[in-house]
């Protein structure tokens, strides 16, 4: 049984609701890349849930996607040409507007998943399917700390936040560079620059690692064997067929290890904090209201 689970101090939503939205994304961006021939397959969360319970898992409240970066980046250049996006937003921070995320994010316009660190900022608040490219990583270790060393200066440069979770040294070293290369000018130079040292490895038949690198550093360190993603095989999920990698699992003993087993009942609960959530109306509603309640606009 599914229960109504409390959103900070504002609101009850059933989150089953809130999954039954998330999977209208997903069915969309699904039609979408297979008309575009794109590849995605389902990854993270998602992946587990369609593997362990064929859809959701439970107390999940969102879904994860990865795609190649060349379909990545394609995806940029086809969604506002031609996905309904009176619906659907593409976000995806560039020059003129931060969206607050490394990744990019489909929104569905007509609903509200205000998360509590976001609550400042005037952005997109709908419900998000999250995409995460996929990247080459280079067969030299030096090459590859070189590119970790550059998407960490994505991550700091691209969100202009100092890293909260990778210790003090870090979080000091952050705020340091903040400081020092102020204006958002200098700053989207430098994440395009880091984002391009980052990414310029290519895929060949000579690559045996693949890597993600728009994610926390937890998950950044890990290489993934290429040919767990050599190919794609469809698993139910909601009653639907979605892609995963064919080596799935190698996939998720990666990042779960033994992922069959269930997590403490502790451990079960949703992975965003949200300070008011509506699946169905709109966020502009509540501007003013559950987010920008300081004034603060972002550009």
């Amino acid at each position: 049984m599914i229960e109504d689970v409390t959103v900070g101090q504002y609101s009850k939503v059933n989150i089953r609701d809130l999954q039954m939205k998330s999977l209208e994304i997903l069915l969309y961006f699904k039609d979408f890349c297979e008309k575009h021939n794109l590849r995605f397959y389902l990854c993270y969360g998602s992946c587990l849930g369609a593997i362990r319970h064929r859809g959701f898992i439970p107390w999940d409240d969102d879904i994860d996607v990865l795609m190649f970066r060349e379909d990545y980046e394609k995806l940029g250049e086809l969604w506002n040409k031609y996905a309904d996006t009176e619906r659907y937003e593409y976000c995806r921070t560039n020059k003129d507007k931060s969206y607050e995320t490394m990744i990019t994010q489909i929104a569905d316009n007509n609903t509200t998943f205000i998360k509590s660190n976001l609550a400042d900022f005037d952005i997109n608040h709908g419900i998000k399917l999250e995409i995460f490219p996929l990247d080459a990583s280079p067969n030299s270790k030096l090459k590859r700390k070189m590119q970790i060393i550059w998407a960490l200066a994505f991550c700091l440069f691209n969100r202009q936040q100092a890293p909260l979770n990778k210790g003090k040294i870090a979080r000091v070293i952050g705020q340091i560079l903040l400081w020092f290369f102020r204006t958002p000018g200098i700053r989207y130079k430098i994440w395009r620059f880091a984002e391009k040292q980052m990414t310029k490895y290519p895929l060949t038949d000579d690559t045996k690692y693949l890597t993600k690198l728009c994610t926390t550093f937890k998950y950044l360190k890990i290489q993934y064997p290429k040919e767990i993603f050599d190919g794609v095989v469809y698993k139910e999920f909601e009653g639907y067929k979605m892609p995963v990698p064919v080596g799935y699992d190698m996939y998720l003993k990666l990042i779960y290890g033994d992922y069959m087993q269930l997590p403490p009942e502790s451990e079960r609960i949703p992975a965003h904090e949200a300070a008011f959530v509506d699946p169905d109306n709109s966020y502009r509603k509540y501007r003013g209201i559950y987010y920008c309640t300081k004034n603060r606009s972002n550009s």
